[in-house]
């Protein structure tokens, strides 16, 4: 009778060891595939889930000015459409913004309107040449207007970039060049036009590379944990700027499979440490 008590004891004992280990397996399993959970997912984690909130300082603005090569969009309206249809019908398709929108990497419309030639001059029908480079959309519309005047009463002018565009790749759900109609636009319209970072974007090291008025490229590393992005040089973009969104550890251990081999390695010998321990008469 003893001995049955003392196998009933070892049986039991090494049940509740094999629990054990399997509640051990799971816990260390959950860790390890939580441990990021929202940590390095969140954006702005410097600004506090509740209580008094503080007011973060704006970003400095600066208009962008019209460059040569730069496609605008210009019309003109008065109470007699067909007075100005001349002018409006110029904004068509040109031949660099077709060439442009045939390519796979612009998701807008095709490009039209009239375009800024290499001396910084714009052919408008009626309006004749008017030079608008290194002015803004504002200035230039000021420009367009003080001219048209001259041939129509009380003109409503409208100015604007038809190809401004920025380009978002890298880990994000829809990479890609990107025309947007208004040209005061941040860091998070871009990131959200793209369809937001992938789970395995860096949040803390994106990579904006701008283009400088002589051709050179200045970089900017934007951390989108920290609320400090709202107010740096990097959140209003301009024309042409380029996001780069690096992949972070997960990506590379995902697509390695190296990795997933050692992952199926490590989980068969734990297998066989249960077997043989299960196995085990405890006395």
């Amino acid at each position: 009778m003893p001995i049955k008590i003392r196998a009933l004891n070892s049986m039991r004992k090494t049940h509740l060891l094999k629990s054990y280990l399997i509640l051990l397996i799971l816990f260390v399993s959950v860790g390890f595939f939580s441990c990021s959970s929202t940590k390095n997912i969140k954006y702005f984690q410097d600004i506090p889930d509740s209580g008094q909130l503080k007011t973060i300082a704006k970003a400095e603005y600066a208009e962008p000015v019209i460059k040569v090569d730069d496609i605008l969009t210009i019309i003109v309206q008065t109470v007699d459409p067909q007075a100005t249809a001349p002018i409006n019908l110029g904004n068509v398709p040109s031949v660099s913004a077709s060439a442009m929108a045939s390519s796979s990497l612009i998701t807008q419309q095709p490009l039209s309107g009239y375009l800024v030639n290499s001396e910084g001059f714009v052919d408008i029908p009626i309006l004749g040449r008017l030079k608008l480079q290194g002015l803004s959309t504002r200035e230039a519309r000021d420009s367009v207007y003080n001219v048209a005047s001259k041939y129509y009463k009380n003109p409503t002018v409208i100015v604007r970039f038809a190809n401004f565009k920025i380009s978002v790749t890298g880990e994000v759900q829809k990479p890609g060049q990107y025309v947007v109609p208004n040209e005061k636009i941040t860091i998070l319209d871009a990131i959200a036009m793209a369809g937001d970072l992938s789970i395995f974007g860096k949040r803390e090291n994106v990579l904006l590379i701008r283009e400088n008025p002589d051709g050179t490229k200045t970089p900017y590393r934007v951390d989108l944990r920290k609320s400090s992005t709202i107010s740096g040089p990097a959140y209003y973009l301009k024309q042409n700027d380029i996001i780069y969104v690096e992949p972070g550890k997960g990506k590379a251990a995902a697509n390695d499979a190296s990795s997933a081999k050692n992952y199926a390695i490590i989980s068969s010998i734990i297998t066989i440490i249960i077997v043989v321990v299960s196995r085990i008469n405890f006395k």
